[in-house]
């Protein structure tokens, strides 16, 4: 799926629940333009991908800045100043904005190769400020101008991708990055992240032959009852794929079934807004 993707396009957004696999697959994709070659032995991509000819990584975990603490320009500042050291360079702009331009083209013009741009969570300043809405629009205009350049670098860059929790309309964070594919509900990438019923079953099958003996029922009883607890997502209508912070908790916890996903990966706000509203009765719920 990472081989259609990088072969098919350029610019691409992608939304998924928390704890779903976003970031796994910005660190494959890095290790991919990077030509870490060995960490792909074995797997479909190996024999089809020219490790020898590398692209620079910029790569922007947004849950790992300190939004809280310093809040969001001066986290963006640090990381870019923090990847162009990385890649032994040396920022001269001011501002966001024309920092990660400046990165951007002096990446393609020290390496003679194009850059890929990597962005995990690319909402998190806005997703988590919506109980604070000066704050979450403030930092929805600089994410704006922010994001906004990479239209106009589009000559140094090779792939870029942009994973978040929530799709906000183009009129507001994407407006100036309106060549963006969202491949959120796209049919060829509903299974890109999350596992499938063939992997769970080729990749644990030692564990389910345990834990079903374990609770004396049979294989095939116990996989129904892990579906049940774990395979509830869907992103075409057809395919369904498990949430795989819940599966491996399920597995290093012997087999437990308990509710692993939902202890870190709530939308706080949502459950604030029910408790405001008093709504605790959930389903046949219709809103706009």
């Amino acid at each position: 799926l990472i081989y259609r993707l990088v072969s098919r396009g350029k610019y691409y957004f992608l939304s998924r629940p928390r704890r779903f696999g976003k970031s796994l697959l910005v660190s494959t994709l890095q290790a991919l333009y990077e030509g870490k070659k060995e960490l792909f032995s074995g797997l479909y991509i190996f024999d089809k991908w020219d490790f020898s000819q590398t692209n620079p990584t910029l790569v922007i975990y947004f849950n790992q800045m300190s939004l809280r603490d310093v809040g969001l320009e001066q986290s963006l500042i640090t990381t870019l100043r923090n990847e162009a050291r990385r890649h032994e360079l040396v920022l001269e702009s001011e501002g966001v904005g024309f920092m990660f331009q400046e990165l951007i083209e002096k990446l393609h013009i020290k390496t003679g190769r194009k850059v890929v741009v990597l962005v995990d969570e690319y909402d998190k300043p806005i997703v988590d400020y919506l109980e604070e809405l000066p704050i979450a629009h403030l930092n929805r205009q600089l994410l704006k101008s922010f994001y906004g350049i990479l239209k106009p670098s589009d000559e140094h860059l090779e792939f870029v991708l942009l994973t978040g929790v929530s799709k906000f309309a183009k009129v507001s964070v994407f407006s100036d990055l309106n060549n963006l594919n969202d491949i959120s509900l796209d049919d060829d990438y509903a299974n890109l992240v999350g596992i499938s019923q063939l992997e769970l079953e080729s990749s644990f099958e030692e564990e389910i032959s345990v834990f079903a003996l374990k609770q004396e029922i049979s294989r095939e009883a116990f996989l129904e009852k892990v579906k049940e607890w774990y395979n509830g997502y869907s992103w075409n209508g057809v395919d369904r794929v498990y949430n795989p912070f819940s599966l491996l908790n399920f597995f290093s916890k012997k087999g437990s079934f308990q509710n692993y996903w939902f202890s870190t990966g709530t939308p706080t706000w949502l459950i604030g807004l029910l408790r405001s509203q008093g709504i605790y009765q959930i389903e046949g719920q219709e809103v706009s």
